[in-house]
């Protein structure tokens, strides 16, 4: 819903989140929109005009640049909140010293983003509407908790203590209150949440990252809680830093500090040495607790990097299982050599280019993308292969949303000399050898490289492939369905009859060593010859006409009929063997066919078996037809 619609409701109300992915008047375009939250989604029948493109004024989009930068540098100070508060709570010389103007400053940005949070546009969780009203706004936030925890953690009791009593307190209490500006760590899970979802940064170091940061929170918490225990205790002698370090109140900050790291650290990890360890019961009672602790944080840790290194790891392992299979298969059916080789390098090139796949990388999406993204890849391909020179627009759109993408590794037979014609394929990069067999031997006819079409001969031929086809080396090819082929060329005639004509040129181009493989390809030129030869000025142009709606027909049908002609009565004895005809459309073209083959036109058809034939649908695959 949008002004357009002209709805009697607000326009806070009615705006659709979703022009701000593409423009907005405080920011530039998001580039990379998998980045965005997946929440971030418009209400069913919303229209999105012009009118919701722009945010009320003294509001901020969510998902602005600026914005997130902001957030982003807000990460960085919890990062220094994180680590000053426990650290403030043992060491509490520290927190009236060196770090008191540095923990203010940090509170006055975060001071500064409450102010902000009042500014920001929120998304409805049940109808997915960017809301904009102030009041909304404003309401929404003081009455969750959210307002009066960031008020708490943001607040520096210390200071406002020692403006009001105008003395400096080191009591216990302010450090406990200093522990509420971890609330502010909810902003590193949501980092380190978008981070996850954002395809610009590698998933597993993330995840590696955010590892090492828990753990080291924990260590430093852990640590600095100890050593407040044992500043805390009565006889400072019985605690596990008077043990080792006789009045260590006195001493430095930093020398504490790294032996109640290295505590942690060893305890965490399990392999202290016993210099540091639990004194009296409170510090026994800590340090239970701590090591249950560790406990689960080492389980998940442990299950996290098992899963990281596993889920990189888990498509080598399928690959070894379907390569280990294979090779159980050739053994146990004693598969050649050869043979096992080429099925090994069709499973490796297989895994290789998995990404690639346009199966695999298309099947989730729209088909108008799908058809867009083809158009770019392969239009170019099509449009310069031989027989598509020429063809219209239509042809080429319609054609290239039926093609599929494939690669072939080296020595790899893509067509089998005399398998039954179902594709033809266009070379889209790589190379291939048209070979033939001959009494058991391989006679290698010619190369194709890159732009050029092989299969299509028997495909419009309906004839058995002469051919057969191997890789020279890696290979990428677009294969087309002679199903689908022949069903976009019946209705569009003008291209039917251009194909007609490229076909019959690339024909006339072949080798003398390919056409003696292809009797019936050779035979069709010898007629076609000698009947461009034999037809008069006058009658070539309708001739043309004839001989062009009988192939052109011949690619319309799905499979077109072939039967074989002879020019005398079924009872005569054959004076010459017959003619391998496509069946026209009408009698009237079977007769000026017979009479371009035999010389004369002929009035009668009959089958074999003397019956007279009145109706061409009725005939059959390979009938004998008489002509006289």
């Amino acid at each position: 819903m949008s002004e357009t619609t002209r709805s009697p409701m607000p326009l806070s109300e009615t705006r659709s989140p979703m022009p701000l992915l593409f423009r907005r008047h405080s920011s530039g375009e998001i580039r990379n929109l998998a980045s965005l939250s997946s929440s971030l989604l418009p209400a069913f029948g919303t229209v999105m005009g012009e009118s919701s493109v722009r945010l009320k004024r003294f509001l901020i989009a969510p998902y602005d640049r600026r914005y997130r930068l902001w957030q982003a540098f807000l990460v960085v100070l919890v990062v220094y909140s994180a680590w000053s508060s426990p650290f403030e709570l043992a060491f509490s010389k520290a927190s009236t010293g060196a770090l008191l103007p540095v923990d203010l400053v940090v509170d006055a940005f975060f001071a500064i983003d409450i102010i902000l949070t009042f500014f920001v546009a929120y998304l409805d969780k049940s109808t997915y509407l960017l809301v904009e009203e102030h009041k909304k706004i404003a309401l929404r936030y003081v009455t969750h908790l959210w307002f009066p925890m960031d008020v708490a953690s943001t607040l520096p009791f210390q200071a406002i203590y020692r403006v009001v009593t105008g003395k400096t307190s080191r009591g216990q209490v302010f450090g406990f209150l200093n522990l509420l500006r971890l609330w502010r760590l909810r902003r590193v899970s949501k980092f380190f949440s978008r981070l996850e979802k954002d395809t610009r940064f590698s998933y597993f170091w993330t995840r590696y990252f955010k590892l090492i940061c828990v753990t080291l929170f924990a260590v430093h918490s852990a640590g600095c809680f100890y050593y407040w225990l044992a500043t805390r205790y009565h006889n400072s002698e019985s605690t596990w830093m008077g043990a080792n370090i006789p009045d260590f109140k006195s001493r430095s900050i930093w020398l504490g500090y790294t032996y109640s790291m290295y505590w942690s650290i060893v305890t965490l990890s399990t392999v202290g040495y016993g210099d540091l360890h639990a004194v009296n019961i409170e510090e026994k009672i800590f340090t239970i607790f701590y090591m249950l602790f560790n406990i689960g944080l080492t389980a998940y840790l442990i299950g996290n990097m098992t899963n990281l290194i596993v889920h990189t790891a888990v498509r080598t392992f399928v690959m070894r299982d379907a390569i280990n299979e294979i090779l159980r298969y050739a053994k146990k059916n004693r598969l050649p050599e050869g043979l096992r080789e080429q099925m090994l390098a069709h499973l490796t090139l297989k895994f290789k280019t998995a990404e690639l796949q346009q199966e695999q990388v298309l099947e989730d999406l729209p088909k108008a993308i799908r058809s867009s993204i083809l158009q770019q890849l392969f239009r170019t391909t099509l449009q310069n292969s031989h027989l598509f020179k020429g063809v219209s627009d239509d042809f080429i759109v319609q054609l290239v949303s039926e093609i599929k993408a494939e690669y072939f590794p080296p020595k790899v037979d893509i067509v089998i000399q005399n398998e039954i014609p179902t594709d033809f394929y266009i070379i889209v990069s790589g190379a291939v050898d048209v070979v033939t067999y001959k009494n058991g031997m391989e006679q290698f006819l010619s190369k194709l490289g890159s732009q050029q079409m092989f299969g299509e001969i028997g495909v419009i031929f309906n004839i058995p492939q002469p051919f057969t086809v191997r890789t020279k080396r890696l290979s990428q090819v677009v294969r087309i369905s002679h199903h689908h082929f022949k069903q976009l060329v019946q209705p569009l005639h003008e291209d039917g009859k251009i194909i007609h004509t490229n076909f019959i040129q690339h024909l006339k181009g072949l080798k003398n060593e390919e056409l003696a493989e292809m009797p019936l390809v050779s035979e069709f030129l010898d007629d076609l010859i000698s009947e461009e030869a034999s037809m008069n000025e006058a009658g070539a142009q309708d001739q043309q006409e004839n001989e062009l709606s009988a192939t052109t027909s011949s690619l319309s049908k799905t499979p077109s009929t072939r039967v074989i002609i002879h020019g005398y009565h079924p009872d005569h004895k054959p004076k010459s063997g017959g003619k391998l005809i496509h069946l026209p459309d009408s009698i009237e073209n079977l007769h000026s066919i017979a009479e371009s083959k035999f010389g004369r036109r002929g009035s009668t058809i009959l089958m074999a078996d003397g019956s007279q034939v009145e109706d061409l649908a009725a005939l059959r695959e390979d009938d004998h037809l008489y002509i006289f």
